[in-house]
């Protein structure tokens, strides 16, 4: 083990991270002496640089959480502050003023009655936290045979296996299984793949339909992103969320939105449920509220859930030793005086069209199929075929996202997400500061590198292929 002294030069950090470092969600054995590891060693507003001083455009906020940009120095001020009035305290039957501060503020910000903040040190963690308490509300009202969630296909909610029971991504559960129990998903709101003769509200029904299938009497909760990540940004159709609300109200269902990405301006708005016109019972955050300065999240409850837990020698028995951690809480309002005093949400609002129309220009291209999403957060759907919206089947998506796309838009200085969960898709999830001259950028790197995507994998013989179509969730 190096000590301070023994600190490594920075031509060591590849051997270093290939001898010691276990990267999330990679393939490990991918990196070798003809593929280094990406190294980021500095950042600046939309931009990050790498241990060689190339620079890229953050154009995923580094996992859609630098809503604010990066090195804003004076979030670090915040830190010191704090380290200096109070380092750490647990809020295990304590508390320390900045958690207080910061569940004010939350709260005042918050959409109807969602008044009391439950924090966490992250997103999986605040999802595990909603789903346990809406079991723990439904017992605590001697119901405790509700204990059910119904999420969405190819939704993404988390890794701990609460929220994998929650996660739509089969190749992300099989691993792990057996999940917790009650885990039971209906259909997304893939508008582009469904028939044009859907009724809009078809998946919002399907809710309905899995809840009655279940038993009412055993379903706790509904849970859903504003807009869903994975398989690429789904929006709703108009009406789809007030059905749901709707539905949650008929059979005594906690209705929980998923805001680990959606809250803190990625929207326009302070929380995605106001985009979209509704008021859950619960939601959860985390990621951008200390736009990943510090992690943390949370879950903000309303009254109604959270009064049974407000009386006598009730206690919602859960908790985490750096949930609300001091230091976390201050940069969390350092964050939000800058979303305040530069009006971010508003700053989205106005850009949104022009990045919209940025990534529609796009169409032009024979691989790109559609653009959807709201806000500052966008995905462009690959196509075989424009017409027939013919996808990629496995092998030739391999190809085109981890054999080509991937490294190749890093190599030309931008930092996107190539994903399959669903469909081929490019994601773009840019810092809420960003502007033209960064669309401009973004415009530039895909379209040449997905122009190039299209002569490798799809040539001239897009017919020709008698490989199996790739597997897809029921539409």
């Amino acid at each position: 083990m190096a000590t301070a002294s023994q600190a490594p030069a920075a031509t060591d950090l590849q051997q270093l991270a290939r001898d010691h470092l276990w990267m999330h969600f990679s393939r490990m054995g991918a990196y070798g002496p003809d593929h280094e590891v990406p190294i980021i060693t500095r950042a600046e507003g939309c931009y990050v640089f790498d241990e060689h001083g190339n620079r890229y455009l953050d154009g995923l906020s580094g996992l859609f959480c630098v809503n604010a940009g990066h090195g804003r120095t004076e979030y670090g001020e915040a830190a010191a502050r704090q380290v200096e009035e109070l380092d750490f305290y647990t809020l295990w039957s304590y508390a320390h003023p900045k958690a207080i501060e910061l569940a004010a503020r939350i709260a005042s910000l918050a959409p109807g009655d969602l008044n009391r903040v439950f924090f966490t040190s992250g997103g999986s963690e605040a999802v595990e936290s909603a789903l346990k308490l809406a079991r723990n509300y439904h017992r605590i009202h001697g119901k405790g045979q509700k204990h059910k969630v119904i999420a969405r296909e190819v939704a993404y909610h988390g890794t701990s296996l609460g929220a994998l029971s929650a996660t739509g991504i089969t190749e992300l559960r099989s691993q792990f299984e057996p999940l917790t129990p009650g885990g039971c998903h209906v259909p997304n709101t893939n508008i582009y793949r469904w028939p044009e003769e859907r009724d809009p509200l078809w998946a919002a029904d399907a809710i309905e339909e899995r809840i009655v299938f279940e038993g009412p009497e055993t379903v706790a909760a509904v849970i859903l992103e504003p807009v869903q990540n994975a398989g690429g940004c789904f929006v709703p159709p108009d009406g789809y969320f007030q059905r749901v609300r709707e539905i949650c109200d008929q059979y005594d269902v906690l209705m929980i939105s998923d805001e680990v990405i959606c809250a803190w301006g990625r929207l326009g708005h302070y929380f995605g449920c106001e985009r979209f016109d509704y008021v859950p019972d619960l939601v959860t955050v985390a990621k951008a509220l200390t736009s990943a300065y510090a992690p943390m999240g949370g879950v903000v409850a309303s009254d109604k859930v959270a009064e049974p837990f407000m009386q006598g020698d009730a206690s919602f028995a859960h908790g985490f030793t750096f949930a609300g951690h001091p230091i976390a809480a201050a940069i969390a309002m350092a964050n939000l005086d800058v979303f305040e005093r530069e009006d971010l949400c508003g700053h989205v609002l106005r850009k949104e069209g022009e990045f919209r129309q940025m990534l529609e220009s796009l169409h032009e291209l024979p691989i790109v199929g559609d653009v959807r999403g709201a806000g500052y957060f966008h995905a462009v759907e690959l196509v075989k075929d424009k017409e027939t919206k013919e996808s990629f089947n496995d092998e030739e998506s391999e190809e085109l996202l981890r054999g080509f796309l991937s490294g190749e838009l890093y190599k030309r200085g931008l930092i996107c997400r190539a994903d399959d969960r669903g469909d081929p898709v490019v994601q773009l999830s840019p810092p809420l500061i960003a502007d033209t001259e960064q669309f401009e950028e973004i415009h530039d790197v895909l379209h040449s590198v997905l122009g190039e995507a299209w002569d490798r994998v799809v040539g001239g013989s897009r017919k020709g292929s008698a490989a199996e179509p790739r597997r897809r969730s029921s539409l």
